[in-house]
């Protein structure tokens, strides 16, 4: 009889960035913050206090080019971070031994989960593949909360927001647009949404 061997454990990192433009690359990523939401296992997933393990950094610009209308949803100084931002190598590689040391101590492998995943993923991998030559993730270690709920839901994608979601789902803080406070509340959305049972929902 073969031997069943369990899946590896998974450790969810809610991750959130803030950047002044599009696509990275032209523009530049200027602020980084992750918190650990939880740990799935065979057995089911254990949700973690979000504030209890984190990582942020402010990060110096790479160019020239900057969008005012996404410099302004941040609410950053593009010209302090000239001066004061973290090297983004430096960075990378600080948020690379955190990922891998939260990981580490939770036996698990680190999965990054974002809302919407889509922006925050391609900012993340492109710098740190850039500026470090790999992902603590992989290359698809990612979940998108949007569709973990449209999946639950049973909703087609595009017809999820927040606005559409049952209020016991949604996080007791706020969103600031600071990338550490909002990766600490997508961390509390992520394990509203892993624990949330449709079929006992009171209503969207």
């Amino acid at each position: 009889m073969a031997r069943h061997t369990p899946p590896k454990p998974s450790l969810y990192i809610s991750v959130d960035v803030e950047a002044d433009g599009p696509v990275p690359g032209p523009y530049a990523m200027l602020s980084l913050g992750a918190a650990v939401a939880g740990r799935q296992d065979a057995a089911g997933y254990t949700p973690a206090d979000p504030a209890a393990d984190t990582f942020y950094r402010e990060l110096r610009p790479i160019g020239t080019d900057f969008d005012p209308e996404a410099l302004a949803v941040s609410g950053l100084d593009r010209e302090r971070l000239l001066r004061e931002g973290a090297e983004p190598a430096r960075a990378m590689e600080e948020f690379t031994d955190w990922v891998r040391g939260v990981a580490r101590a939770a036996g698990a492998q680190p999965v990054m989960c974002g809302y919407p995943a889509s922006y925050d993923w391609t900012f993340l991998y492109w710098y740190l593949i850039r500026f470090t030559g790999a992902s603590p993730f992989g290359h698809s270690g990612c979940m998108d909360m949007k569709t973990l709920y449209a999946v639950k839901a049973g909703l087609p994608l595009r017809a999820v927001s927040k606005r559409t979601m049952p209020r016991e789902l949604l996080p007791a803080r706020p969103h600031t647009h600071h990338a550490l406070d909002d990766a600490v509340e997508q961390a509390e959305l992520f394990s509203n949404l892993m624990a949330w049972d449709p079929s006992a929902s009171t209503g969207r």
